[in-house]
């Protein structure tokens, strides 16, 4: 016999609706089946699954995680700070799971843990936002503080529509912030409502939203910023365009690019993944392609 081989499985019990209590022996016996020796650790806190990835001895062969696209966030940070980076398997069980859905890995939790232990390893680019690590999107502006100031109950209940009535409560007010924007694609300054660096082809639900050929891999970042309206009718011209998700280049830029700097008149609060990603004044976000091996189905 040779050695076995090692699988940390990390899961934050309180994700989606706790749905993992009653997966949970189902998914170990999986890992057991694919002959792994399993090591379990449920998360405790915010940011416990960063330290316990980052401390994690080299002998590992596999590091799968279970909760949202937060915890898979977490999971990531921690695996981006190592020396040595071990590939991980996915098992989504929280209310969005925008990066999940856009790498085909199914909301069954049991057929996300087959193939976590018998996919492929796909490396995936990663961002960073200033020091930040994200995995598919950094926003700011509105629809964006949405994912995070509502209540998790509320999400839970809601889902989707959660998202979308929040979103709409706010288009009273919309505040607008003036910023520059530099990249060798594209220098611009201007008025603008929202923004979206993007290396994914779901966000907050919404599918294609950049266009239909974006890939995880190829060391770009789609992006994509939307200008102040001057009046109703601009505002409806947007709101138009963004129901069709189609790009309406009166108002909006839209881009390719692996790096670019955001320079605003305020500090202004970003989301990254969902969740709150600080309040900046000038940002510096980066795609580093092929960074980690995510496992996907064969």
């Amino acid at each position: 016999m040779g050695e076995r081989k090692k699988l940390y499985f990390i899961y934050n019990p309180h994700s989606g609706r706790e749905q993992i209590r009653t997966k949970l022996s189902a998914i170990l016996q999986i890992f057991s089946n694919a002959g792994y020796e399993l090591t379990v650790y449920p998360t405790k806190e915010k940011k416990d699954a960063v330290k316990q990835v980052e401390m994690l001895s080299d002998d590992y062969d596999l590091v799968v995680c279970s909760g949202g696209d937060g915890t898979m966030d977490e999971v990531v940070q921690g695996m981006m700070c190592r020396e040595k980076k071990i590939p991980i398997g996915y098992i989504p069980s929280g209310t969005v799971n925008d990066f999940a859905r856009s790498l085909k890995i199914p909301r069954d939790m049991l057929k996300a843990a087959r193939i976590a232990v018998e996919g492929m390893d796909f490396p995936c680019d990663m961002g960073t936002f200033n020091q930040e690590h994200f995995v598919y999107i950094a926003a700011f502006g509105i629809f964006t503080d949405v994912a995070y100031s509502t209540k998790q109950n509320v999400k839970n209940v809601l889902g989707h529509m959660a998202y979308l009535l929040e979103g709409v409560k706010r288009l009273t007010n919309i505040p607008s912030y003036h910023m520059q924007i530099h990249s060798e694609e594209l220098q611009a300054e201007g008025d603008f409502i929202f923004g979206m660096v993007t290396n994914s082809r779901s966000v907050g639900g919404f599918k294609s939203i950049i266009g239909r050929k974006v890939q995880f891999d190829d060391g770009v970042f789609e992006v994509t910023f939307i200008r102040s309206p001057k009046n109703p009718v601009e505002l409806q011209e947007i709101l138009g365009a963004i129901i069709l998700k189609e790009i309406d280049s009166k108002y909006m830029y839209s881009f390719r690019t692996s790096c670019l700097q955001v320079e605003a008149a305020e500090s202004l609060p970003w989301t990254l993944d969902g969740e709150f990603g600080g309040e900046w004044k000038s940002a510096v976000i980066q795609n580093y392609q092929k960074a980690l091996k995510i496992r996907v189905d064969r």
